[in-house]
Formats: C-alpha cells, sequence, structure tokens
C-alpha cells in the first residue's frame, strides 16, 4: 500500500479524538472522559488490579491511579485486598458507578444511535470489526488481554 494511504489513515485517526471529544461532552457533569473509560472497562472485564487497568488503558500508571482515586472518593470504585497478591488490591464498580454508568451509556447509546440513524446495520457491524482489528493491530499486536478476568 502507498504511504499516502497510510498519511491519510493518520489525519482520520485524528478526528477520532474529535468524536471522542463530542461524546465526551455528554457525560455527566464532574466526570473525565478518562474516568468515565476506567467505570467501561471495569463494567466490560470485571475486577482486577490497577496494573491490568492501565495495561488495557495503555496509559502510564500515574494516570490510572489518579483515575482511580477519583473515581474511589466519589464512590463509584472501591478497591479491595487481592486475596492472590497481599501487596495489590482490585478494583470494582460500586453500586453506585454502575448506576452511572448505565445511565450514560444510555445517553450515549441513544446518542450514537441517532447520529448514525442513516447508517445501514451493516456499516455499523463493519466500523465496529475494523476498530476492534484497529486497536488489537495498533495496542496490543503480540499478545491478547488474556490475562485480565472476564
Amino acid at each position: 500500500m502507498e504511504q499516502a494511504t497510510y498519511r491519510d489513515l493518520m489525519h482520520r485517526l485524528s478526528e477520532v479524538g474529535a468524536v471522542k471529544r463530542g461524546l465526551a461532552r455528554n457525560l455527566p457533569p464532574g466526570l473525565p472522559a478518562g474516568s468515565a473509560g476506567v467505570l467501561g472497562l471495569l463494567s466490560q472485564h470485571g475486577e482486577m488490579t490497577i496494573s491490568e487497568l492501565t495495561d488495557l488503558l495503555a496509559v502510564d500508571i500515574s494516570v490510572t491511579s489518579r483515575h482511580v482515586s477519583y473515581l474511589a472518593d466519589h464512590g463509584w470504585l472501591a478497591r479491595s485486598p487481592n486475596p492472590a497478591d497481599g501487596r495489590s488490591r482490585l478494583l470494582c464498580l460500586t453500586a453506585s458507578g454502575r448506576d452511572l454508568l448505565a445511565g450514560f451509556s444510555d445517553h450515549i447509546t441513544e446518542l450514537l444511535s441517532e447520529r448514525l440513524g442513516d447508517w445501514s446495520d451493516d456499516e455499523v457491524h463493519e466500523l465496529i470489526r475494523l476498530m476492534a482489528k484497529l486497536h488489537d493491530s495498533i495496542v496490543c499486536p503480540a499478545h491478547t488481554l488474556t490475562h485480565v478476568r472476564s
């Protein structure tokens, strides 16, 4: 494939940030987008350590730690001793965190349904498939996330 094609892809990927910021404007007040992402990952993958969460987020552990502290301070996330490793803690959503996540997930889903209403089901499914493939190729090309509890 020509380099110009990858250059075009690079520019299109920068637009993904604008899409994410547009969706983030619909989050509840006081919930930063990164913290909302943490809630989503905990909901999707279940309880995990901060190291596992950091791997999923593909950020520095200090960034993950700030989000975890923020969410715990607001009562949306709980930290409990890890029976498998006394030096670490397991993170999980609280009932309040699950309620918050459900509310804004429903809102974002409704927004996507409205904004993509003129897309065919096949187009939406293809976008999902390609975004997952892109994620796997860029974020975790050499391994899968089997270490995260399902």
